[in-house]
């Protein structure tokens, strides 16, 4: 396979010092359970997916738009007690975000995104924080699951090796997914205080006692179209977001 100048794990320095890249994009996921049937890395390897194809579709319109290596740990302190999933704190995240959007500002690329793959990694604070810190670049997030609306797609509601996360999973690593019989039903439990129920109150979930087989949400319905079809919908819409942000000075955003 030939080098994808878009994806910078994959091109070398003779190309990089050639390109004056407009937009990097940081994928960030982690490494977790994700019922019986799915890997670790799940969501490293859908966020590795939808930022070099949403880079690719940039790159096609003139826009030049750089993937950055997924940062494959998240925040899971609600999940200590399951096996080997890795934990970073959310400071030690700030840290880590912090050294890379200045060596992006020190490559004189104006804009970066966050594409954050996991559910359990809250950015939005440290942007507040890192952005009067690189006054040159515009810093920004997209939280990948929440581009496309699900309706229409997928059967069963979930948020973790759910229907949607398997048919995903099923389109881009199918030698990494067990047959759907191996399956837990990811059913799960919700805290019972009305404002939990309702959204206006937060505290995190315990998976251990949340879930019993780490997953929530049943994946029995999930099929490699369902996942092709949802995945194409995702990357239309962010590689357009990338060709909009990389052509908009930051003065035009508002209107």
């Amino acid at each position: 396979m030939s080098p994808r100048p878009y994806v910078l794990a994959e091109t070398n320095w003779k190309a990089v010092q050639q390109t004056d890249y407009q937009v990097a994009v940081l994928p960030w996921g982690a490494t977790e359970a994700h019922n019986y049937h799915m890997p670790y890395a799940t969501d490293n390897y859908q966020c590795d997916y939808i930022a070099a194809e949403a880079c690719r579709q940039a790159w096609e319109q003139g826009v030049k738009a750089v993937a950055l290596p997924t940062i494959p740990f998240g925040v899971n302190t609600g999940q200590l007690d399951i096996k080997l999933d890795l934990n970073l704190n959310p400071s030690t995240q700030l840290i880590i975000l912090r050294d890379l959007i200045d060596v992006v500002q020190r490559a004189g690329i104006s804009r970066f995104v966050v594409l954050n793959g996991h559910g359990g990694n809250d950015f939005k604070q440290m942007l507040r924080e890192l952005q009067p810190q690189f006054p040159d670049v515009f810093l920004c997030l997209i939280n990948w699951f929440k581009v496309e609306p699900r309706d229409g797609y997928f059967q069963h509601p979930g948020d973790h090796a759910d229907e949607m996360e398997t048919s995903v999973m099923m389109h881009i690593q199918p030698d990494l997914v067990l047959d759907l019989s191996e399956a837990g039903s990811g059913a799960f439990k919700t805290l019972k205080l009305e404002g939990f129920r309702k959204g206006w109150a937060w505290a995190q979930r315990e998976w251990s006692k949340a879930t019993v087989d780490t997953g929530t949400g049943n994946p029995a319905e999930a099929t490699a179209d369902k996942g092709r079809r949802y995945l194409e919908a995702v990357t239309q819409h962010v590689g357009r977001f990338l060709v909009e942000l990389s052509r908009h000075s930051v003065d035009e955003l508002y209107g």
